[in-house]
């Protein structure tokens, strides 16, 4: 039994029958590598009751503690049903892209069951004619609550169900799986009354960690080293939502994003692909008469899951906003722009310490932050209020070498994110052997066109790329000269770095590393 945690708890209260808030994907695979190029919706059961025992999330749900006097707790759910979970449907003919980002959007508009584990795998079969696909090949849209799952946590769940070989074969687990017992109310109760006592030692603990990092922090913006992201400007994307959720995306190489990236000394993938979003939001906002002066803001997710706390359960994340350069025509200016506010963002982060921020938000009181997530949604604060940013835009790295699920191929995968009161439009980016998806999730009422927003990323990256290979490859910086030492400095640094017999110690490295 684990207990979730403050922002674990906090996706749970900001879930109404508008705004699920779950996180997933869209998958497509080609059965042509399968056993008799040939893959049916029983064997992709029993392929995925073969690998239950690789992720906690397939089995557990949630047991509320009474009164909501504290966070509630992940357990086994005794009545596990994998067929609840697993569902199957086919697209009519023609079976195109524009059907399956339908078809994805509306799964993706309906609520998980919160009494059951909190996922859902619905198998599309009839992809026939999807370009850069294959044809017969189908798609698995993924639902997992964001409560039990972050971008990197979904990694560990994708390598559970996935394979680097087509056989797949993998060890079965060490023992049959008996859920373990439902607590009872008054076990939980206590529990709650357990946690209330110690939570100001621990309040003490993480004010203490944090407090140089914020004092950093204050220095850096006073000395004028660092500054704040500055004020987000209000979009259409930044009210109140509906429950209808439209989905479309696109792919790009990840070597021509790279090449990119080379034209601008110290530029990363990330600051690419926030570029070419920020253009992208640019010309939609712009052909609609709506694009404000002010550059728009992302949010963007910063893991901070250690080694140690893989597959495990819940949110591992912090934060940091970036502007994203709506205001620049110039591609390559745009680049240049995000680069810098990406810096400054990350030092500003880091300054504080991702970890602790993170931590903080285990500190508010369960009963109190449910009830702020529910007037927020009834009171339609989102309209009123200043937005804290414009859009979400997480960047989760995939693996380059291909997978494989039943002996199918993963061709390519777009994530899918949540739609939320005062954020209406959530971009994934996904990477994954050799390309990379851009992926957008947003309100039917706000973005009614989804086909042309489609069209200005893939616009956004063709301006970026011709601006980019204009421009030389910078130089790299003549590395600085060590000044010569007098030669007893040198003597002594030698006496020094001459390495001592030491007893020889056994070093086992994983294959993982």
């Amino acid at each position: 039994m684990e207990q979730l945690t403050g922002m674990d708890s906090a996706f749970l209260y900001m879930e109404t029958s508008r705004t699920p808030m779950h996180i997933g994907s869209i998958a497509i695979y080609d059965p042509s590598t399968a056993p008799n190029s040939f893959v049916r919706f029983k064997d992709i059961l029993n392929f995925i009751e073969s690998r239950l025992h690789l992720a906690k999330s397939f089995r557990r749900k949630l047991a509320n503690v009474p009164l909501s006097l504290d966070y509630p707790y992940w357990i086994d759910d005794p009545d596990f049903d994998l067929e609840y979970h697993v569902r199957h449907v086919a697209l009519p003919q023609p079976g195109d892209w524009r059907q399956l980002c339908i078809q994805a959007a509306r799964l993706h508009s309906r609520p998980v069951d919160l009494s059951k584990p909190l996922w859902e795998f619905t198998v599309i079969e009839g992809l026939n004619n999807v370009p850069g696909v294959p044809k017969g090949s189908y798609a698995i849209v993924s639902k997992i609550h964001h409560a039990a799952i972050d971008g990197v946590s979904g990694v560990d769940i994708t390598n559970a169900v996935h394979s680097l070989d087509p056989a797949g074969a993998v060890a079965g687990p060490e023992k049959p799986w008996i859920p373990e017992r439902t607590p009872t109310s008054l076990e939980l109760l206590l529990r709650a009354q357990v946690n209330a006592i110690g939570t100001p030692l621990r309040l003490a603990r993480t004010v203490a960690k944090s407090a140089p990092g914020i004092a950093k922090m204050v220095g850096g913006l006073a000395r004028g080293r660092l500054h704040t992201s500055g004020s987000v400007p209000r979009t259409r994307f930044n009210g109140s939502v509906t429950m209808n959720r439209v989905v479309d995306g696109r792919d790009f190489a990840l070597s021509e994003i790279k090449e990119i990236r080379t034209r601008l000394e110290g530029a990363t993938v990330n600051d690419v692909v926030v570029a070419v979003i920020g253009g992208a939001m640019r010309k939609y906002l712009k052909s609609i008469n709506e694009l404000p002066r002010e550059s728009l803001v992302c949010m963007a997710p910063i893991s901070v899951r250690s080694p140690g706390e893989k597959n495990t359960l819940g949110n591992q994340v912090s934060a940091m906003t970036i502007p994203i350069g709506t205001h620049i025509a110039d591609p390559f200016g745009r680049l240049q722009f995000v680069h810098e506010e990406a810096g400054n963002s990350k030092a500003l982060t880091n300054a504080v310490g991702a970890r602790q921020l993170s931590e903080y938000s285990s500190f508010m009181p369960s009963t109190l932050s449910g009830l702020a997530a529910r007037l927020y949604v009834r009171w339609g604060l989102a309209n009123r209020v200043a937005p804290m940013f414009n859009t979400v835009i997480t960047n989760v790295p995939g693996p380059p070498v291909p997978l494989y699920m039943n002996g199918a191929r993963l061709v390519t995968q777009y994530g899918l994110g949540p739609v939320f009161e005062g954020v209406g439009i959530f971009h994934a980016v996904l990477s994954y052997c050799g390309s990379i998806t851009v992926t957008f999730t947003s309100d039917r009422s706000l973005m009614p066109d989804p086909d042309r927003y489609a069209t200005c990323l893939q616009e956004s990256f063709e301006e970026m790329k011709a601006a980019a290979l204009k421009r030389p490859i910078p130089a790299p910086r003549p590395q600085p000269v060590a000044e010569a030492k007098p030669a007893a400095e040198e003597a002594k640094a030698a006496s020094k770095a001459r390495p001592r017999k030491r007893k020889p110690k056994l070093t086992i490295v994983s294959a993982a590393e």
